[in-house]
């Protein structure tokens, strides 16, 4: 699969990646989850507002927000422990990639994207599945979310 079926963002991510060895992979994975945004003050003390992704070794939990305008731009937040680099290191790729972009748009990135990223040698097929399993709950939230506002 090649990314041109990937929004621009996530395409770009993907490219960094698949350009790079193996350890140069972790290291950029790192570089990702040191980069994930904090969540805001209307969230951090609302544990409710956020879903856990079970699937994740690591306790990982996010929430969506679609936007009230024309463009309906969909935002992510995600909560994952520092100690958890490299869950916190998908949750930055997928937040790089695709917070702001519409539901059409997070909708149609491919079930199996994680995979693009040259990880699957690299770690543990358990994390990889937590890595699928964040994207899979972020299009689940996105689609239920979309049909709400039809």
């Amino acid at each position: 699969m090649t990314t041109q079926a990937l929004p621009s963002a996530l395409a770009a991510i993907v490219d960094d990646f698949q350009a790079l060895s193996e350890p140069e992979r972790l290291q950029l994975l790192l570089e990702f989850s040191e980069g994930l945004p904090e969540l805001p003050d209307r969230l951090k003390d609302h544990p409710e507002l956020l879903e856990q992704v079970v699937e994740c070794q690591s306790p990982l939990f996010l929430t969506i927000e679609t936007e009230n305008n024309d463009a309906g731009a969909v935002r992510l937040f995600f909560k994952a422990p520092a100690e958890a680099p490299t869950t916190r290191g998908f949750a930055g790729v997928l937040h790089e990639g695709l917070d702001g972009l519409s539901a059409g748009e997070i909708l149609s990135v491919p079930d199996d994207m994680p995979e693009l990223l040259g990880l699957t040698r690299a770690i543990t097929p358990l994390r990889m599945r937590g890595m699928t399993a964040m994207l899979g709950r972020i299009k689940r939230k996105v689609a239920a979310a979309s049909r709400t506002q039809a």
